[in-house]
C-alpha cells in the first residue's frame, strides 16, 4: 500500500514538472522578442551612423535602481539605434502585444520617446543606415513638444488600389504623463481588428482599425468624393438675404451727423488752473556721470506730473468734454430680406472614389526591426523592458514584475521628496487637483480642446499660485463646448476630396519638426535716449 502512495506521488510530480515545463515553453513561445538591457546592448543593437545622429546611448541604471536600460545620455541632440529580429513578424495572424517602459528622469518639454517597428527594408539596406526615412509599420510611444502631447500609434498601411503606403494616425491618443516615473506603454493588436492602448496596465484608449472615428484617415476610404471637375452655375445664388430694393433712406436720415458733440451744458470747474503745464521736469532728475553731450546730445531732464494739477480740478487749457449725438444715425442700409433666387450653398455633385476599397482586415506589413529614432531637447531618457508578444498575460506578467516594484519605489519617493520640501512643492490639495485635471483632460467630447487643457494645466504645475486662475479657464472651456453642443453653432464644413497622408520622412506634429523651431535671435539692445533715465 505504502509502495502503490510513493509510485502516485512520483507520477504526480512528474506530471508537475512536466505541465511546467510545457507551460514555460509555451510561455516563451509567446515571446517574440523580450530586451531587458541588463547585458550591455553592444552586438545586439546597432547605432546609426547616418549623418546628424551624433546623440550617445549608454547603458546605465535608471535613477534609484540597479536595474538598466537604454539611455539618451543628452539634450538637443538627434539619436537613432536598432535592433533586426531573428525573423520578420506576421500582424495578421492572432494577437501581438507592443510593450516598452520609458523613464523621463529629467522630464520632457520637447521631444519623442517613441518606438518605430520597422517593416521589411528593402535590399542593401544595412541597420547601420537606420534613420527617419527607413519605412515603419508602426510607430507607438510618448510625443510632446509645443502643443504635442500624446501617446502616438501611427499605423503605414499600403493602400491596395494605389500601392502608396499611407500614414494613419490614432485619433484622440492619450497624454503622456507628466511626472518623472517610470512608465510602461501597451499596444495589443487584435484579430478582430480592435486595438487596446494601455499606459502602466490601464486602458486608455480602445479602437477599431476599420473605423473612421478612429483613425485619421481612415483606413477605408470614402466610397464617393466630390467632382473634381464639377463647376458651380454661374446663376447660382448663395446669398440666404439680400438689401430689400424697394427700401428708401428716410428724408430726416442724416449720414453726416457725428457720432459725439461737444456737450454745451458743462461748465469749467471753479480753480481750473489754465496757466498751469501739465507736466514739469522732474525736480529730482541728475544728469547721469557717463553722459556725453556729443555723443548723446544735449541732457534734458524727464517729465513727471505736475503736482498743482493734482492738488486742483485741473491744468492747461480746458475744453468742454464730448457726448454722444442724439441725432446721430450713421450710414443707412437696406434692411435684408429673403432672397428669393437662393439655392443655398453650392457643392459639387459626387461621384465614385477610384481608390476606394474594402477591408475585412487590415493588411498589416510583418515587423523584422525594433528601432529607436528620436530629436530630444532633453536627457536622460531611459528605455527599458522591450517586449513583442503573442499573448497580453506575457505582458502582464513582465509588467508586475518589472514595472510595478520600480514605479511604487519611485512613487514612494516622490511623496517623501513633496512632503520634505513643504511649501516649495505642490501641496496634497492641489496635487490632487492636477490629477484630476488630468483625467479631464482626457473626456472624448473635450478632444478639440484637449491640447489647450493639457497646456494650461502644465503651466499651473510650474506656478502654483496661478492654479485658480486655470480651474476658472477650463471650466470656461467646458462651458464653451456645452454651450456649442446644446445650441449650435456648428458651421457646414467645406466637403472636398480627402487627402491622404502619403509616406514622408517625417511624421506630421512630431517634436523633431518642432524642436528646430526654438531657436530665435536674441533683439538688439539700445542706447536710453535723452529723455530716459
Amino acid at each position: 500500500m505504502r509502495e502503490a502512495k510513493r509510485v502516485s506521488l512520483r507520477l504526480a510530480i512528474v506530471l508537475l514538472l512536466a505541465f511546467i515545463s510545457f507551460d514555460q515553453l509555451f510561455a516563451e513561445d509567446d515571446t517574440i522578442l523580450y530586451e531587458s538591457f541588463d547585458k550591455s546592448f553592444d552586438g545586439r543593437w546597432i547605432v546609426s551612423e547616418k549623418e546628424g545622429y551624433n546623440g550617445e546611448w549608454k547603458h546605465e541604471k535608471s535613477e534609484g535602481h540597479d536595474d538598466y536600460g537604454l539611455l539618451v545620455s543628452e539634450p538637443a541632440r538627434k539619436y537613432a539605434i536598432v535592433k533586426e529580429l531573428d525573423e520578420p513578424v506576421s500582424l495578421k495572424d492572432g494577437t501581438i502585444v507592443l510593450q516598452f517602459e520609458t523613464r523621463l528622469q529629467k522630464g520632457l518639454e520637447c521631444g519623442g520617446a517613441y518606438l518605430k517597428y520597422l517593416r521589411p527594408q528593402e535590399a542593401g539596406w544595412v541597420p547601420k543606415g537606420f534613420d527617419n526615412d527607413s519605412p515603419y509599420s508602426i510607430m507607438f510611444g510618448p510625443d510632446k513638444c509645443g502643443t504635442t502631447n500624446k501617446v502616438h500609434f501611427i499605423l503605414k498601411h499600403k493602400n491596395p488600389k494605389s500601392g502608396e503606403y499611407v500614414e494613419h494616425h490614432l485619433k484622440f491618443p492619450p497624454s503622456v504623463p507628466h511626472d518623472k516615473l517610470t512608465h510602461v506603454y501597451t499596444a495589443i493588436l487584435k484579430p478582430d481588428n480592435e486595438l487596446q492602448i494601455l499606459v502602466d496596465g490601464e486602458e486608455k484608449k480602445a479602437a477599431n482599425f476599420l473605423s473612421s472615428e478612429d483613425f485619421e484617415p481612415p483606413l477605408i476610404p470614402a466610397k464617393t468624393i466630390p467632382d473634381p471637375d464639377d463647376v458651380k452655375p454661374e446663376d447660382w445664388d448663395e446669398r440666404a438675404k439680400i438689401p430689400d430694393p424697394e427700401a428708401v433712406k428716410p428724408d430726416d436720415w442724416d449720414e453726416d451727423a457725428p457720432m459725439e458733440i461737444e456737450d454745451e451744458d458743462a461748465v469749467k470747474p471753479e480753480g481750473w488752473l489754465d496757466d498751469e503745464p501739465e507736466e514739469i521736469d522732474d525736480p529730482e532728475a541728475t544728469k547721469p556721470e557717463d553722459w556725453d553731450e556729443e555723443e548723446d546730445g544735449e541732457w534734458e531732464a524727464p517729465k513727471t506730473d505736475n503736482p498743482k494739477c493734482q492738488e486742483g480740478p485741473g491744468c492747461g487749457e480746458w475744453k468742454r468734454p464730448m457726448k454722444r449725438n442724439p441725432a446721430y444715425k450713421g450710414k443707412w442700409h437696406a434692411p435684408l430680406i429673403d432672397n428669393p433666387n437662393y439655392k443655398g450653398i453650392w457643392k459639387p455633385q459626387e461621384i465614385p472614389n477610384p481608390d476606394y476599397f474594402e477591408l475585412d482586415q487590415p493588411e498589416f506589413e510583418s515587423i523584422a526591426a525594433v528601432g529607436i529614432e528620436i530629436w530630444t531637447m532633453q536627457d536622460g531618457i531611459l528605455f527599458d523592458n522591450i517586449l513583442i508578444a503573442q499573448d497580453e498575460k506575457v505582458a502582464s506578467s513582465i509588467r508586475d514584475t518589472t514595472w510595478k516594484p520600480k514605479f511604487e519605489v519611485e512613487k514612494e519617493k516622490e511623496k517623501a521628496t513633496e512632503a520634505a520640501a513643504g511649501t516649495d512643492a505642490l501641496g496634497g490639495f492641489q496635487k490632487k487637483v492636477f490629477e484630476i485635471l488630468y483625467q479631464v483632460a482626457e473626456i472624448s467630447f473635450l478632444s478639440e480642446h484637449k491640447d489647450k487643457i493639457i497646456e494650461l494645466i502644465e503651466k499651473a504645475e510650474k506656478q502654483p499660485i496661478i492654479t485658480i486662475g486655470v480651474l476658472v479657464s477650463i471650466v470656461v472651456v467646458i462651458l464653451t463646448v456645452f454651450l456649442k453642443l446644446f445650441f449650435g453653432g456648428k458651421k457646414a464644413a467645406v466637403e472636398k476630396k480627402p487627402e491622404p497622408v502619403a509616406e514622408t520622412s517625417n511624421t506630421e506634429g512630431s517634436s523633431e519638426e518642432k524642436a528646430e523651431e526654438n531657436e530665435e535671435p536674441a533683439p538688439a539692445r539700445k542706447r536710453q535716449s535723452r529723455r530716459e533715465t
